[in-house]
């Protein structure tokens, strides 16, 4: 219709126009609904078995689900399959999907009664709330349920659909399937059931926490009882068969323990991202290949679990990411204290204050802008910025009361002042651009920035210090590698990212500088809790020590340590990262070591070394204690003779002459101002 005409209809015309608009739409939702949900019903009709998940060496680590037993349907006693019939749905094999017998009874009794409610689902209905459906009790979803039953009988047949059934109805304890739940409940394959035990289990089915024989014991043999009568009504069982397994003396196992903590986090974080790409479906033989390490991640666990016995704060939590500085392979993960007591994962979903931890992005900033290791920041004793609530100065605690220190200084000494002056004359443009780039996103535009005021969680940070031992690359933090379905075929691949971000000769000059904040700054414990070799990293603190932090790394491997309560509270007087963070660090680095053996640091080709003192950062003379500082294109490279030790006869002159100079020179400038 031209807009002409539209223009030209009456209201009733709008009126028609716009209803078959919305049925139009309406329908299209529906056909799309529907054709989704039939591709993935049709995804079931491949059989029974386990995703299975394979570690970074390609050996088999552990399945989709851990609590279920997939078995075919010849493997499952006869007496359950026919007590589940005759209690749940004994009109099965004669309805489409829906019972309109049973429906209708439902109704009629939900009207009349006010004791509560009578659900009419069949088997079939059950299935479709158990794959694709929440349990909120509303027209809609009932609705959607029963268009699913259907779509279910029309594809699968009624063994199928029986099949599915059976491995994934939810019996209680943490429990799906029938499998699992004979071998908790009875310590015998769903095979060898009896007939009093497979009418104990079936009664189950209807109310889990209500009728569970380890629970309410008394609850789950009365509901037996009830098995075992409609069995007989249902002519599957005689009487004398009903009596004797009513007598039946049964022996229940004990309930079942929490499942195992050991490799929780990383666990729970695969099968997340695993369902996030296919939804809850748990298709046969299918194999996922991950990065992660299972020594590694035995490691992570014992060195959090000790360093929080050591700190001794009950309610306290850690957090420990572990990956591959070149690739991005996830090594190890763990979330929190206890994965079967708190299984929230803080590795990625808890999101705190970095304090000190950022302040390298700052400097590397720096460094990219034109400065060295050895630029001055100057003015540090009048650090004061324009704040909302007035003037804002950024506390030391290890202040010094020099009003000028080097980059390599300011960054091993972690100062505070110096952070916030240098984010000032680079602009905190720069810094936010290169956080961003790294993955550390949504940082604030404020002066406080240098000092890590925004937030970011473990996983995000740890990939970020990334670029530094891979010398300038970005790295995206990947844990499934890929996918194959049961025929071999690759349905999904997950590909190492690296970007160049940094220069080779910037990020070489930050790993320099942050070697030397373990070898001499506030990450020196490191060494003393045993820590050898090429390693550099960086301590964080917030307010009131309410996060530690220590973020760290070799050429082989990155880690951080974040340690915490989840409501921000003080951890501990003097609880900062040096004291809290960085032992749990050491430790795990120091195992780490002994599997994935680190290099040297080499320097890249395009800078170049100066011998300097150690102290003063200038020319050495006789008597410095010195190092090696390299230098890339276009740094200012230090002329002036260290004034800080005695040097020889010939040094003194030299430096006498320098300052002469330097003075004259000075005093010319000022008398042509």
């Amino acid at each position: 219709m031209r807009v002409r005409e539209l223009r030209g209809l009456t209201v009733r015309q709008w009126a028609v126009v716009a209803a078959a608009a919305t049925l139009i739409v309406a329908a299209t939702a529906v056909a799309v609904w529907t054709l989704e949900h039939a591709w993935a019903i049709y995804r079931l009709n491949r059989g029974v078995g386990d995703t299975v998940f394979h570690d970074g060496n390609g050996r088999p680590w552990f399945r989709l689900d851990e609590q279920r037993r997939d078995v075919p349907l010849d493997r499952i006693a006869t007496s359950f399959k026919d007590a589940v019939i005759a209690v749940e749905d004994h009109r099965y094999y004669l309805h489409p999907g829906v019972d309109p017998i049973a429906l209708s009874r439902a109704v009629v009794y939900n009207v009349r009664s006010e004791r509560g409610t009578q659900g009419g689902s069949t088997i079939t209905q059950q299935l479709a709330r158990t794959l694709f459906l929440s349990n909120t009790r509303t027209y809609g979803r009932k609705a959607k349920e029963a268009a699913l039953a259907v779509m279910l009988e029309l594809l699968l047949s009624k063994r199928e659909i029986l099949e599915l059934y059976f491995n994934r109805v939810y019996l209680g304890g943490g429990v799906h399937g029938v499998e699992t739940m004979a071998q908790r409940l009875f310590g015998k394959p769903a095979a060898d059931l009896t007939l009093a035990e497979s009418a104990l289990m079936a009664g189950v089915i209807r109310a889990p926490a209500l009728y569970s024989p380890w629970t309410h014991p008394a609850a789950a043999e009365g509901r037996q009882k009830v098995v075992l009568r409609r069995m007989r009504e249902e002519g599957k069982i005689t009487p004398a068969q009903e009596q004797a397994a009513a007598r039946d003396p049964i022996r229940v196992n004990p309930p079942p323990a929490a499942a195992s903590a050991r490799h929780g986090y990383a666990k729970d974080f695969l099968r997340q991202q695993f369902r996030e790409l296919f939804g809850d479906d748990n298709p046969p033989d299918w194999r996922v290949d991950t990065t992660f390490d299972p020594v590694l991640q035995d490691a992570a666990e014992a060195v959090v679990r000790d360093g929080l016995k050591r700190a001794g704060a009950r309610g306290l939590q850690a957090a420990l990411v572990a990956l591959d500085p070149q690739t991005g392979n996830l090594l190890a993960m763990v979330g929190g204290s206890d994965f079967t007591r708190t299984p929230f994962n803080r590795a990625v979903r808890s999101r705190r204050q970095p304090g000190s931890a950022f302040k390298p992005f700052v400097y590397a900033a720096a460094l990219e802008g034109g400065l060295s290791p050895v630029s001055t920041i100057s003015g540090l004793r009048q650090v004061a910025v324009a704040a909302p609530t007035g003037v804002w100065i950024p506390r030391d605690e290890r202040a010094n009361g020099r009003d000028e220190l080097t980059l390599r200084e300011a960054l091993l000494e972690s100062s505070n002042a110096a952070a916030v002056r240098l984010q000032q004359q680079v602009g905190s443009a720069p810094v936010l651009r290169l956080a961003g780039d790294l993955g550390v996103r949504d940082q604030p535009d404020v002066p406080s920035l240098a000092l890590g005021s925004g937030l970011v969680s473990p996983l995000e940070l740890t990939a970020a210090y990334a670029v530094f031992p891979s010398l300038g690359y970005r790295v995206r933090p990947r844990g499934i590698v890929s996918v194959r379905d049961g025929s071999g075929a690759t349905v999904h691949r997950v590909h190492a990212e690296r970007e160049r971000v940094l220069s080779e000769e910037v990020a070489f000059q930050m790993v320099s500088m942050l070697q030397d904040v373990v070898a001499r700054g506030t990450g020196a414990g490191a060494r003393r809790y045993g820590v050898r070799g090429a390693v550099g990293g960086k301590t964080g603190s917030t307010n009131d020590y309410r996060d530690a932090w220590f973020v760290g790394f070799s050429s082989s491997i990155v880690a951080g340590v974040w340690v915490g309560f989840d409501q921000p509270a003080r951890i501990r007087d003097g609880g900062s990262g040096a004291q809290v963070a960085l032992p749990i660090w050491a430790d795990f680095m120091r195992r780490a070591s002994r599997r994935l053996p680190a290099e040297p640091f080499a320097p890249p080709a395009d800078v170049h070394g100066e011998t300097l003192c150690r102290i003063s950062f200038q020319r050495p003379v006789e008597g410095c204690p010195t190092y090696v500082e390299y230098f890339k294109a276009g740094d200012e490279v230090p002329s002036r003779l260290c004034p800080l030790h005695p040097g020889t006869f010939r040094q003194r002159t030299e430096r006498a002459g320098h300052t002469v100079l330097s003075a004259l020179g000075e005093g010319l400038r000022n008398l042509f101002r």
